[in-house]
């Protein structure tokens, strides 16, 4: 009996050797293999104790696949799926983002289902509501994304509870299962990071709500960049991290790690974040920045760098509902030289497309990039910069409503031709051989009303002629590849690397009027939002004397008396008398951008 207990010990210890053998082997493996990683990479291991929240699979989810869903039209099975990617609340509106190229606005609606508090997935018949409203509109994101808006519920509906918003193809029918929807996550605008593009050897982040000084560049040594292993899905993945080399406003730029280095046209689509170190010295705590961005490269755009150089001039600009004033913007400054426009659109949903397809078949070269970010435009312009530089040797930031004018050029009396013609083109190209200078500055007269009651039918420059006295602010054209790394930017002028400056025009030889004072009907949208993103909205009750804000106006949209009169204390007629007298049509009157191309 004894050796019969004898031989089941030594098979049952020879057994226990077999699998801690083994156990062993794979530990000493995966050792072998965070050893080589640790060669090429940071390998930052987020414990407790070094990073609050700690990463559970909620937080990992941030980086690679966020709460998505696939979703396929059961009433049309050909039609092709598509993946919701991400979910963000903004002030008026949800932007969802999917992974499929653009669906028509009325082939989907948005759905809102309230989970109660006492809701959980275990419920025979847990509290659900629901409510259907039309999608707001829908766009091209990027080359495999598309946008959808979706407006808020309706005031009446329920506020108790979890919230969240879906996507569904219109005479769907049916309802999510709820552990599923319990797992949904919606990103708050106040704190999220939203765009990301390859930089050479580092990868540069826009950000909201690191809450850094405006107009300054911030110390990077407290920030750092987290990438998204690819394949690493458990709840103890891990992720690899770089430092921040600079950081300025809501931009950050970090070293990439070497796999993406040696690899750079992989890089696309991988998720990147940032972190960054706060508490005290005694209880350091580091935060992680919820992410929706993924790694884009300035060679992704759908315009392709020209072949025999650079353009000379080229613009950029970001509007909101401005599609009325951009033919008459495009082509004046065409004249003047610019060969290339960055339409950065922010919203718009007055068939600005459009009007960019109407331009570009008419030979402008004009491409529009879907910027859903609000309240964004130096974060718009530094990223402008990097897709500029490729194709640019200068680029100038100016918004839709400002025209360079050549007072003494306009005035030469010439035997063939129309004076001025690339006057601006020119100003820019003897200055692209300076050693010094890296930014070209003009002063900008601000014109009034006028006395109109309505918008002027041949555009801004011919409307309104009733301008201040004194010059205000100015704006700038840049050398892209000699912009300071932290990219930047206040008010349209950069921070230069150093060792460069600006150079200032002499306003009887160049100024861009401005035509900033419109009739009220155009002014008043200013009221709903201003771009930049650290000017105060209109709305809010600060800074009421600031030149951000017009002079004499509250907090509301309220027309205020004799408004058509207001800002008004010297005519001035030039360029309007110009452009009458060169390219108004001699049979009908209509000036170029009056007549539409389709």
């Amino acid at each position: 009996m004894e050796p019969e207990q004898r031989r089941k010990r030594k098979r049952a210890v020879g057994r226990h050797l077999h699998i801690s053998s083994r156990s062993l082997f794979l530990c000493f493996s995966f050792l072998i293999f965070l050893l080589f990683l640790s060669s090429h990479h940071r390998i930052f291991f987020f414990t407790p104790s070094t990073f609050r929240p700690s990463l559970t699979a909620s937080t990992l989810s941030l980086l690679y696949s966020s709460s998505s869903n696939s979703i396929l039209d059961p009433l049309h099975p050909t039609a092709p799926s598509y993946t919701l990617q991400h979910r963000i609340i903004f002030p008026d509106h949800h932007l969802l983002i999917l992974t499929t190229p653009q669906h028509q606005q009325h082939q989907l609606e948005c759905v809102y289902y309230t989970l109660h508090p006492n809701a959980n997935a275990s419920s025979p018949a847990p509290p659900l509501q629901l409510q259907v409203r039309p999608v707001l509109s829908t766009d091209c994101y990027d080359e495999s994304r598309s946008i959808v808006r979706c407006p808020f519920p309706q005031t009446n509906y329920t506020a108790a509870g979890s919230q969240t918003v879906e996507l569904r193809r219109r005479g769907e029918v049916g309802r999510r299962n709820l552990g599923f929807l319990l797992n949904q996550t919606v990103q708050s605008w106040d704190r999220v990071a939203y765009e990301a593009i390859l930089d050479g050897d580092t990868v540069v982040v826009f950000v909201k709500g690191l809450n850094l000084r405006p107009h300054k560049i911030s110390d990077p040594t407290r920030i750092r960049c987290h990438f998204g292993l690819k394949g690493f899905h458990q709840d103890n993945a891990f992720l690899l991290t770089t430092r921040a080399i600079s950081v300025a406003q809501e931009v950050v730029r970090c070293m990439l790690p070497q796999s993406i280095k040696n690899n750079p046209d992989k890089a696309r689509g991988i998720r990147v974040t940032v972190s960054y170190l706060g508490g005290n010295v005694r209880h350091p705590v580091r935060a992680l920045v919820p992410s929706v961005a993924r790694v884009s490269t300035p060679g992704s755009s759908i315009v392709q760098k020209r072949k025999r150089g650079k353009y000379e001039l080229c613009a950029c600009t970001m509007v909101w509902n401005q599609a009325s004033a951009l033919r008459e913007w495009v082509m004046y400054h065409a004249w003047l030289g610019v060969e290339r426009w960055f339409i950065y659109d922010n919203n718009s949903d007055d068939d600005i497309e459009k009007v960019v397809q109407e331009l570009d078949l008419q030979g402008f070269n004009v491409s529009r990039k879907s910027w859903p970010w609000i309240k964004t435009q130096e974060a718009g312009f530094s990223h402008c910069a990097l897709r500029a530089r490729e194709e640019c040797k200068w680029v100038g930031f100016f918004d839709v409503d400002e025209f360079f004018y050549f007072p003494s050029e306009f005035r030469l009396n010439l035997r063939e031709g129309v004076p001025g013609e690339n006057s601006l083109r020119s100003v820019v190209a003897n200055f692209s051989s300076s050693k010094s200078i890296a930014e070209i500055r003009t002063a900008c007269h601000s014109f009034g009303p006028s006395g109109l009651h309505s918008p002027p039918k041949q555009g801004v420059t011919l409307g309104y002629t009733c301008r201040l006295q004194s010059p205000e602010r100015h704006k700038s054209i840049v050398r892209p590849d000699l912009l300071d790394i932290s990219l930047l930017n206040v008010v349209h002028h950069f921070q230069l690397r150093q060792g460069f400056r600006y150079h200032n025009m002499p306003e009887g030889t160049a100024i861009v009027n401005h035509y900033k004072y419109q009739v009220w009907e155009t002014f008043k949208a200013k009221f709903f939002r201003r771009v930049a993103t650290y000017v105060v909205d209109w709305q809010e009750d600060q800074n009421k004397g600031s030149k951000d804000r017009a002079p004499g106006l509250g907090t509301e949209a309220i027309e205020p008396p004799n408004w058509r009169l207001q800002f008004c204390e010297v005519w001035d007629t030039g360029l309007k008398d110009f452009l009458l007298s060169n390219f108004a049509d001699p049979a009908t009157g209509l000036m170029p951008w009056e007549r539409s191309s389709l």
